[in-house]
């Protein structure tokens, strides 16, 4: 039996996420099953479960896959030059959003039926939570540099400048469903009117 290659079985787990990602989108985490998953990527039942054993599993590689692609813009942020909170989130949304365009999908619908779901179901909620922690250490350790670079005052606390920066996330998810003209950066030049820069 010939062995399968990592790109080969990367490449499945990535068409396996976006049929999930589609089915989400279009009918909410609620109503998508394992076998409308299958049935959207092409694969037998088989392979899919290969990969992921659970709808959990793939809405963890879900939550795993967006903050991680936010984070990665603000993990990326040098301590020597240190950009300003409006113009890391306004980075970190735009790799939001062009992970969505890559991928064919609206990310920000899937993010509103994501935390729809982690609202009623504890372990979604336990899912988010974790990457919740995830996010808020990162984004305290932007925080912190930002602080030391003069971009926020000297005794701002770093976790409470993550708190609101993650929650200027979801407020733009939202905007954008219903404004969809709305983009990343026009949305943080409010934040950045908000703090005088």
């Amino acid at each position: 039996m010939p062995k399968v290659s990592a790109e080969h079985r990367a490449a499945r787990r990535e068409q396996i996420v976006d049929a999930m990602l589609r089915c989400v989108a279009r009918d909410g985490f609620h109503k998508t099953t394992m076998a409308a998953v299958i049935s959207e990527s092409g694969l037998s039942a088989g392979a899919v479960y290969l990969y992921f054993r659970s709808k959990d599993e793939l809405i963890r590689a879900i939550a795993e896959l967006v903050v991680g692609e936010g984070l990665s813009v603000v993990t990326d942020s040098s301590a020597d030059d240190v950009p300003p909170p409006h113009q890391v989130l306004a980075a970190a949304l735009e790799r939001v959003v062009a992970l969505g365009e890559e991928r064919g999908v609206d990310v920000h619908r899937v993010a509103l039926q994501a935390w729809a779901e982690a609202a009623r179901n504890p372990e979604i909620r336990a899912i988010y939570a974790r990457e919740g922690e995830r996010g808020r250490a990162v984004w305290a350790t932007y925080a912190e540099q930002a602080i030391a670079a003069g971009h926020l005052p000297a005794d701002a606390s770093p976790v409470r400048v993550a708190h609101a920066l993650i929650g200027l996330i979801p407020g733009f998810m939202v905007q954008r469903l219903v404004f969809e003209d709305l983009t990343p950066a026009g949305y943080v030049a409010g934040l950045a009117g908000l703090m005088g820069t």
